[in-house]
């Protein structure tokens, strides 16, 4: 069952994260008690060779892979895509054009302009032809936009409203920074919302 059919069905999901750029380590996860695996881009030390070769033992283990891209590389969505990924978080996405530009390079033409390329995606999963491929891929593949400034939670909704963006993540630490003007960082909600 895809990530996205058991979110719909509001089952909650744990991943775990890493930032470890190791097939072995990452192989060490993904046989652990979590949903799925998230390996991290942007803050750990995950880069393309580290990530293509990390989604195999996660796939391997029948698990949802997600990859956080680093900020405003929108490319990098596709290739986490091409390499086996069910979803990508893309963090900083502060405005509804940061929103399209990351959902379109999620999703192939007509809903985005991703370039035909999953050498390693298509033998993983796909079943039937390449126009199933497409149509599926689509449909199960997922976008994740981080929330962390003042102008993201300004823009919030018509970010959610954007085509193609299945929903956010809140980064609470840089949120925090934002909302107290530099003052904190603070990882929980709570302690930004009463500064």
């Amino acid at each position: 069952m895809s990530l996205k059919s058991r979110l719909a069905a509001d089952e909650t999901l744990f991943t775990a994260w890493s930032g470890v750029p190791d097939a072995l380590t990452v192989e060490i996860i993904a046989k652990q008690g979590f949903d799925a695996v998230t390996l991290d881009m942007q803050h750990g030390g995950h880069h393309e060779d580290s990530v293509l070769r990390g989604l195999v033992p996660v796939l391997a283990a029948n698990k949802p892979a997600l990859v956080r891209i680093p900020v405003g590389r929108f490319d990098m969505a596709s290739r986490a895509l091409d390499f086996g990924a069910e979803a990508v978080i893309a963090p900083m996405v502060n405005s509804v054009a940061d929103a399209r530009q990351f959902a379109a390079a999620m999703k192939y033409p007509p809903l985005g302009e991703r370039s035909w390329g999953p050498t390693y995606a298509f033998p993983r999963h796909g079943k039937g032809d390449h126009a199933e491929w497409l149509r599926d891929t689509n449909q199960r593949t997922m976008a994740f936009a981080m929330v962390e400034t003042r102008a993201a939670l300004e823009a919030l909704d018509g970010i959610l409203e954007t085509p193609g963006i299945d929903g956010i993540f809140v980064g609470p630490s840089d949120f925090s920074i934002a909302w107290s003007n530099g003052a904190t960082v603070s990882s929980t909600l709570e302690s930004m919302m009463e500064t």
